[in-house]
């Protein structure tokens, strides 16, 4: 599906209940295994997931807003990935269990390299 026919299907908004958290979700899906996005369709990504994460934080956890940390943890679980494969990344095998259990702050160097990794605004991570 290309990105007009996406944004046809689905105008971005915030997202209120479950249904409408999955429908994203699943957009969100086709657009990460999607190869070679636009630019736009990384914009529109990245839009989504945004959205998807403050319905999630706001619908699971009230109460407790978005931090750097849980960002990476949800972007991580997202994509499927693992510690190891920030490895290189943001730093050495160390260095990446540190920020994963919160015992570093990701840097600003590692918060741009994130940013990169995951077609997000670095800011995200800071």
């Amino acid at each position: 599906m290309r990105l007009f026919e996406l944004l046809s299907e689905y105008q971005p908004k915030l997202i209120r209940n479950e249904q409408e958290n999955e429908k994203v979700l699943a957009i969100v899906e086709e657009l990460m295994h999607r190869q070679n996005r636009s630019p736009e369709e990384n914009e529109l990504y990245e839009l989504l997931i945004t959205l998807v994460e403050k319905f999630e934080q706001e619908y699971y956890s009230p109460g407790t807003a978005s931090n750097p940390h849980s960002m990476l943890l949800f972007l991580m679980e997202q994509r499927g990935m693992k510690q190891a494969d920030l490895v290189g990344v943001i730093g050495s095998k160390g260095v990446v269990s540190e920020v994963i259990n919160q015992k570093r702050e990701i840097s600003k160097a590692q918060a741009k390299a994130l940013g990169e990794l995951f077609h997000v605004d670095p800011a995200l991570f800071i």
